[in-house]
């Protein structure tokens, strides 16, 4: 009976499908700026602009539509919202490369002056995932923080 039980804790385990993306914000005094490494997966990202913008965009296949750094630009500016010293600053999109099954995503967002506190709010695939988890791995002033959003908890604030 045991072996049973165990057999379909495994296969749902296996069947179980996980909702995670990764962020690094590294903070770059000389360039008075945060520079935002992004790592999402392509088909959950596919997904959620497909239904976002009312139709299928092919993200990474040949039948990616034409302007995909515009929808990926709105779609993340809309999700990311970033306060420093408890001011909201515009997200700048640089561009984004696929690394197997992976959209990498480039970001900066200004940063005038000493950085003292971080609040970043991320529902990055939340409407399409309710358990997608969105990991913040920072690098400010020397120090590294992480923070852990989920739908239940999309903000977090960092002091630094």
């Amino acid at each position: 009976m045991f072996l049973f039980m165990l057999a379909g804790l495994l296969t749902a385990a296996a069947a179980h499908k996980y909702y995670v993306a990764v962020f690094l914000v590294e903070h770059a005094p000389a360039k008075k700026q945060l520079q935002i490494t992004a790592r999402v997966f392509v088909d959950d990202l596919d997904a959620a602009l497909s239904k976002t913008n009312g139709k299928e965009l092919y993200l990474a296949t040949k039948k990616e539509v034409p302007g995909m750094d515009d929808y990926l630009a709105a779609y993340f500016s809309e999700k990311i919202k970033i306060k420093v010293n408890g001011r909201e600053k515009p997200i700048s999109f640089l561009g984004h490369e696929i690394e197997d099954d992976v959209l990498i995503g480039y970001f900066t967002v200004e940063v005038k002056g000493k950085l003292k506190d971080l609040e970043i709010k991320n529902t990055l695939l939340f409407e399409s995932f309710p358990d997608q988890q969105n990991i913040i791995n920072t690098n400010i002033n020397s120090n590294k923080k992480s923070l852990l959003l989920t739908n239940d908890n999309p903000v977090g604030n960092l002091q630094f």
